[in-house]
Order: structure tokens, then sequence, then C-alpha cells
């Protein structure tokens, strides 16, 4: 289990900016600042952050290829929407709308948006969705 990860970023404000306004949807709060970083988790229910600090962190320096992807837990199929929408708005670019990607598996929807510094993050979530009333 990983407990937190952390990448480079060029412009730390604007990507605090970003991913404080792109991660909200799934719960994530800004955590922790220091000079040079800051730290961003989810403080109750789904995906809850067991680090204080935060369980995902930039830090000012140079995003130095190849940027890995990674992926953010969803509770919903409607959070996955919602960090979307939020990514766009905050200036992410568009990398694969949300949707179902039955190649991995008849439930895995997710979305892909390319961050200021163009690392390729996603929202996912496995949940069946709830039939209706």
């Amino acid at each position: 289990m990983l407990d937190h990860l952390g990448i480079n970023v060029s412009d730390l404000g604007r990507s605090r900016r970003f991913y404080e306004a792109a991660l909200a949807p799934l719960g994530y709060r800004f955590t922790h600042e220091h000079a040079d970083a800051a730290g961003f988790g989810v403080p109750d229910g789904h995906g809850r952050s067991l680090d204080p600090g935060g369980d995902f962190w930039i830090v000012q320096g140079a995003a130095t290829p190849p940027l890995p992807h990674f992926a953010f837990s969803a509770a919903t199929r409607e959070a996955v929407d919602a960090f979307f929408d939020a990514a766009l708005k905050a200036g992410g670019l568009d990398n694969g709308a949300p949707g179902l990607r039955p190649r991995y598996h008849a439930d895995y929807y997710a979305a892909f948006v390319l961050d200021p510094d163009g690392y390729n993050i996603e929202a996912v979530c496995h949940a069946s969705p709830r039939p209706g009333p």
C-alpha cells in the first residue's frame, strides 16, 4: 500500500491552484505547505489519507520526462465527471473524456486530464452503477 507520492512541478502556485480545484470533487483538500511543496489529502470518507500531511504532494522543481501517469480513486462515476469538469476549468487539457474503459474491466469508468506540466492524471471509479428506483 502506498502512503504518499510526490511529483515535481514547474510552477508551485499554478499547480497548487490546479490540484485544489481538480481534486476537490474526489474529496481531496489542501493539507500542508512548505516553501517549496504542497500536500493534499482526503480527510474523511472514500480514500481517506492516513498521512496527516496528505498522500499527494507537489514539489517545486523540473518536471523531467518521462512523466508518470497516476490515477486517483473516485467513489462514484459522478465524482469522475466532476473531476474532469473541474480539471478542465482549472486549466487542464482533455486527455480522455469520462466514460467506460471496458478493456480494463466492465465497470472501469475513468477520465484523463493533462495537468499544467503535462502529467496524465486520471480519476477512476471501479463500482457498478447503482440501479434506479
